[in-house]
């Protein structure tokens, strides 16, 4: 199913795009669950209104002592393509304003966060500005982030936000000739240097959605059906022209 315009009639006036976010962030979540995340990890989906900024997406993994019992569905290998876009990068110099209180209960550690963007978070600088910060805190802290932005009624590059919060160099600037993308980004480490990478997605109004690796560990990562949940999302709806 191609992808709709949700922010522009006929289709926003029979169906506002919040249902739409909301339904796809549930289907995303299930299907990660279903099919794709390895036993020990769990997605979870959260919504957030009032003029908050949330996760839309959260993936976390839970620590197992006990084995998976006979017949528990495998995570199938996932071969992702090689990154757009790679850039070293600096984290130690990236200020941080937030206080965060954990227990230490050996619960769930986040280990991967997709945000769907939505008007607000596109409608001036400082929202723009606003979403790169709190993705680039995520990289910072080793949590993979994918951005999917469908949003065709307001201008505005996260990503060249994402970019200049982090203070990347020119290479790493990406625009979406139609405005709409998708784009997972990782941060990788070794012994002599720290890097990101990014896969970037032109999205169009009328075509297909693509797949994006989503990282969960430095070697692991599974396949982000975008244009397979979507579908689903639709259908649930009842959009199908």
């Amino acid at each position: 199913m191609p992808l709709r315009d949700h922010f522009h009639p006929p289709l926003s006036l029979r169906r506002p795009w919040e249902g739409i976010h909301g339904a796809w962030t549930a289907t995303i979540a299930g299907r990660l669950n279903q099919e794709l995340l390895p036993a020990d990890y769990f997605a979870m989906p959260l919504i957030t209104v009032g003029g908050k900024v949330e996760i839309d997406v959260a993936t976390f993994q839970e620590r197992r002592t006990e084995e998976v019992p006979d017949g528990a569905v495998a995570t199938a290998v996932y071969a992702p393509p090689k990154p757009a876009l790679s850039a070293d990068i600096d984290f130690v110099s990236l200020p941080a304003y937030e206080v965060l209180i954990h227990e230490n209960l050996g619960g769930p550690q986040l280990r991967a966060a997709i945000e769907i963007v939505s008007p607000a978070n596109k409608d001036r600088p400082r929202h723009r500005q606003a979403l790169a910060i709190k993705c680039a805190a995520y990289l910072q802290r080793g949590v993979a982030v994918a951005v999917i932005d469908v949003v065709s009624e307001r201008t505005g590059n996260v990503h060249e936000n994402l970019r200049q919060v982090l203070e990347l160099p020119e290479p790493f600037a990406w625009q979406s000739a139609t405005g709409l993308y998708a784009c997972s980004y990782r941060a990788v480490a070794d012994e002599s240097r720290q890097w990101l990478d990014a896969w970037t997605e032109e999205l169009e109004i009328g075509a297909t959605l693509p797949t994006l690796p989503l990282w969960l560990a430095g070697d692991l990562c599974v396949p982000l059906l975008l244009e397979e949940t979507y579908e689903t999302t639709c259908l649930s709806l009842r959009i199908q022209d």
